[in-house]
């Protein structure tokens, strides 16, 4: 991708995803269902393939052959193509997982998307299931969880081994930040990841987008045996699942999009509003941390933000050397603090770290950027990140001049002044071996039947007018507000957002059009 030296990326496409699990996870409450066995279906029903075309007939066609793969789950691989547009290039694995309806038979299929992109569909339903979906769901619907293209156990990108990945995330700059020779140095590691991963990738990187993903999606329905698609998305799963309404309206069945991004902006005004909502989100927690005898702030809250305005320089001069040899400076941090903020249950943790690092202990902020990189002793757990960079690489075009990027950081200075330094630097997707192919654009979905988005008003990670903005382009788009802090809205013990989207996707019963759930 040739890009000029000067364009410089917002820190949320390098760094934030939509990990719909990551908070509720950190707040230690998570735990996966383990259903009661018994005797469950094989088979699926016969696969859908009205109105498929010839060519896409020996994949629409496929059996799923589904096996136990413990605690009441069943396991199954299918193909796609590689590339839809085509069929006879070759072709990919995509991994599924199933939790059969507990309450007998089941109204029909319920797949899920966590987010990212990058995260695991097959991890969320096999180890966070009634985090995925209430109780009620689980009674009524067959859950489907899908590693996307690209992602975990299906067909994957790959680029650096853990010891490669720990450099390229957590190794500090010999060069002062913003210098020359930073962003040179910043731009020669994003070219080596992005050779890493067209080296290890086995020619996939191209086809890993979100339009690839989303007719997977279509042909998951169809072997199931669904005639329309029910789907649950939150984060980025709202972009994947506006992607399939766009593609197959008439195919649409309930669709809840919750935490929705909006397809129109593009990636430069995506990572500002991300910066604004969650320099928003932090004056929250330390409105809350002050109130707290151990709060390691003091005064009001423009006072706490200024001296965490001041640790973030101080490590970034001076970083914190950890007991396995990292050096946490303000990049590391501003994801610890970021990866604390997706969920109001973590913001102890939060205070924890920050404290710690107060004291000259980098150990539990560590904690917290792992947790968000899914690293434990050493090793990355999944391939998220890899998978992350691959389809914002390939979904964002980078088009914005360098008068519009100067107002944006001159915007994300005023209303984000605390992690503003922190935010901005050379675009990732430079060193990209291949040039975008995502066009940012409303979506209508003219015809779908009506798709429920939800929004959180103080959500950092998806800020709520991307949900109103989103809800308002879809001819059938149903706005639920969830007032409150964190990311997405349904079951997270809001009665109300859980009873609506419970009524539509058991009943279809839509909900009332802007209803505000406090």
């Amino acid at each position: 991708m040739n890009v000029a030296p000067t364009r410089r990326a917002r820190r949320a496409l390098a760094v934030i995803a939509g990990l719909a699990v990551s908070a509720l996870a950190l707040s230690g409450c998570l735990y996966a269902l383990i259903p009661e066995e018994r005797p469950v279906s094989t088979s699926s029903p016969a696969p859908d393939t009205e109105g498929v075309d010839e060519d896409l007939l020996p994949f629409y066609e496929q059996t799923v052959e589904w096996e136990d793969c413990g605690a009441g789950f069943q396991c199954s691989t299918i193909t796609a193509p590689l590339d839809w547009a085509d069929p006879a290039a070759g072709e990919i694995d995509l991994a599924l997982v199933r939790n059969r309806a507990t309450g007998g038979e089941p109204v029909g299929s319920l797949l899920t998307n966590p987010g990212g992109p990058g995260s695991s569909g097959v991890d969320l339903v096999r180890e966070s299931l009634t985090y995925a979906v209430g109780e009620a769901l689980i009674e009524e619907y067959d859950v489907i969880g899908f590693d996307p293209r690209g992602v975990g156990q299906s067909t994957a990108v790959r680029c650096f081994d853990a010891a490669d990945m720990d450099a390229y995330l957590f190794d500090i700059p010999e060069d002062p930040r913003g210098s020359e020779g930073w962003e040179a140095e910043l731009r020669e590691r994003n070219a080596a990841f992005g050779e890493a991963c067209e080296d290890a990738s086995d020619g996939i990187l191209p086809f890993i987008t979100t339009e690839q993903s989303a007719r997977d999606m279509d042909l998951i329905r169809g072997v199931l045996g669904d005639r329309a698609l029910n789907f649950l998305g939150y984060s980025y799963g709202t972009f994947l699942g506006a992607t399939y309404a766009k593609l197959f309206p008439e195919r649409v069945g309930r669709l809840v999009l919750d935490g929705a991004i909006d397809p129109s902006i593009p990636g430069l005004d995506v990572g500002t509003t991300q910066a604004v909502g969650f320099e928003s989100a932090l004056r929250a927690y330390m409105a809350d941390c002050l109130g707290d005898e151990e709060c390691p702030f003091r005064g009001s809250v423009d006072d706490g933000m200024r001296d965490l305005g001041a640790l973030l320089a101080s490590v970034d001069r001076d970083p914190l050397p950890a007991a396995d040899g990292r050096l946490l400076g303000a990049d590391a941090l501003t994801t610890a603090i970021v990866a604390a903020l997706y969920s109001q249950d973590s913001w102890t943790f939060l205070s924890q770290a920050l404290t710690g690092v107060l004291e000259g202990d980098p150990e539990f902020a560590f904690f917290l950027a792992d947790f968000y990189y899914n690293r434990e002793e050493g090793e990355y757990l999944d391939n998220s990140t890899e998978a992350f960079r691959a389809y914002n690489c390939m979904d964002y075009p980078v088009d914005a001049t360098e008068e519009e990027e100067a107002a944006a950081e001159a915007l994300i200075a005023e209303q984000a002044p605390t992690i503003a330094p922190y935010w901005s630097g050379p675009d990732p997707c430079e060193g990209w071996p291949y040039p975008a192919t995502g066009v940012r654009e409303p979506i209508a979905a003219e015809g779908a039947d009506p798709i429920v988005v939800i929004g959180t008003t103080n959500d950092p990670a998806t800020p709520y007018e991307w949900s109103v903005s989103l809800a308002e382009q879809l001819s059938s788009g149903v706005l639920i507000t969830r007032e409150g802090e964190g990311h997405t809205g349904y079951n997270k013990g809001n009665d109300c957002v859980d009873r609506a989207v419970e009524a539509y996707l058991l009943d279809g019963i839509v909900p009332e059009d802007g209803l505000v759930c406090s």
